[in-house]
């Protein structure tokens, strides 16, 4: 998603613009995601801070049942775009020295679609589950167990902890 800024840096401070996310973001690993939400940006004395909120989904794998599934996200985010040439000469910017920040390329465009990803990545779940009750695959036959019961004999109860039934 890139997002023209020319006409902001040209503005006061102070200055902002919003706008609607509607489009297809395509990220490196060839995976395509819709993107919907909204995004204000922010004319700072340095930058352009942007400001967005976008709802998308992610296709994840259960960790309980190995079964790939959408996963809505929603991804909050703000992040400060400097810019690499001044507006009005066209000078090279001396950048900080900010590890990962992010920059207005040479044609004062926002290219939002890497912060959209990172963030991404901090708000998907470290555990994934298709649904919080799935039972996952059996430990023996390794059926999905989301598709009914399998067909293997139900574990034995070791004699020393036997007594223990009797309390159920």
């Amino acid at each position: 998603m890139q997002i023209n800024v020319s006409q902001l840096l040209q503005e006061p401070i102070g200055s902002s613009r919003r706008y609607q996310v509607n489009e297809t973001a395509v990220f490196d690993n060839g995976s395509t995601h819709q993107l919907t939400g909204e995004c204000q940006l922010l004319r700072t004395q340095r930058s352009v801070l942007v400001k967005c909120q976008v709802d998308t989904d992610a296709e994840l794998t259960c960790s309980r049942c190995l079964t790939a599934f959408r996963q809505p996200l929603t991804i909050n985010f703000e992040e400060e775009y400097l810019p690499t040439v001044d507006i009005l000469t066209g000078a090279p910017l001396d950048t900080p020295d900010e590890i990962n920040h992010f920059t207005i390329d040479k044609n004062h465009v926002l290219e939002l679609n890497e912060a959209i990803r990172q963030y991404a990545l901090l708000v998907m779940p470290m555990k994934p589950l298709c649904r919080e009750d799935c039972p996952g695959l059996c430990q023996k036959c390794g059926k999905n167990l989301n598709e009914g019961p399998c067909d293997c004999p139900q574990q034995e109860i070791d004699s020393r902890w036997a007594k223990l039934t009797n309390l159920l």
